[in-house]
Formats: C-alpha cells, structure tokens, sequence
C-alpha cells in the first residue's frame, strides 16, 4: 500500500449512521434526546435526524435484535466503530432527565483526560452512546 497522503483534506464530520431493530422505538428515543428527522430513505432503509445545533445521525432500520452491543460486549473484541461521542452544554441537566426517563446510565459521570467530563448510555438496542460536557481550561 502507498502511504502518500490523502490529496483531499477532511473538512468536517458529517454524521454516524446508528443500526436499530425498532423504527418507531429509535425514532422515539432519539426524537427525546433532541434529534428530528430532516430526511427519509426508503431505499436505504434509513433516515437522516438532526439536533436543533446541527448534530446528524442516520437510522438504519434493518438491525435484528440482539442484547448486547458485539463490539463492546463479546470476549473478542471486534473491530469497528464502538461508540458515537457528543457534546452537551450541560451534564447535569442531562444526568437528571436521564433518571426522570429511567434511561440507565451505565458508566460515569467522570473525567476522561483534562478536557471532558464523560457518561454513557444505551439506545434501546443496546448501542453505546456518550455524551461529554468540556471542561473549561482543559487541554484540546
């Protein structure tokens, strides 16, 4: 393989494309984190929703249920995307609407490196999402 650069620079990060088994359960929990659906794509069997600050993800709808996330949850780990991280401007409000909605937290709050503030949640299929309050002063 060459290893000479990639000619054209990435300017931005677009979206992560989320698989889920249930479209109207994901498009209800992600709907209450704060996500509308901006776009529909019936051939693709997904969609495309963004937060009122820009964020977009995409619902695939084709997943088969399981209980666990592979990557994160079996003895081999897999490779592969584990995970989408956010940004959020308050942990707290956040960490409280979470207990109000009975939505587990399963690791955090706590610090990761200088710069954020970390917790972790699952979607109702079992996938990893982490949302990050940044720390002011904290190294970028």
């Amino acid at each position: 393989m060459n290893h000479a650069i990639n000619p054209a620079r990435i300017q931005a990060y677009d979206h992560i494309g989320i698989r889920v088994s249930d479209k109207s359960r994901a498009m209800a929990f992600y709907q209450a984190l704060g996500f509308i659906e901006s776009a529909s794509f019936a051939q693709f069997e997904a969609n495309e929703m963004i937060t009122a600050a820009g964020v977009r993800i995409n619902l695939i709808f084709n997943g088969t249920r399981r209980a666990n996330n592979v990557l994160l949850d079996e003895p081999v780990k897999l490779p592969g995307i584990t995970h989408p991280a956010f940004i959020v401007d308050d942990l707290q409000a956040l960490q409280a609407w979470l207990a109000e909605q009975g939505i587990a937290i399963t690791e955090g709050p706590h610090h990761i490196g200088p710069r954020r503030i970390a917790l972790f949640i699952r979607d109702p299929d079992g996938n990893v999402l982490e949302f990050n309050q940044l720390v002011k002063g904290g190294a970028q």
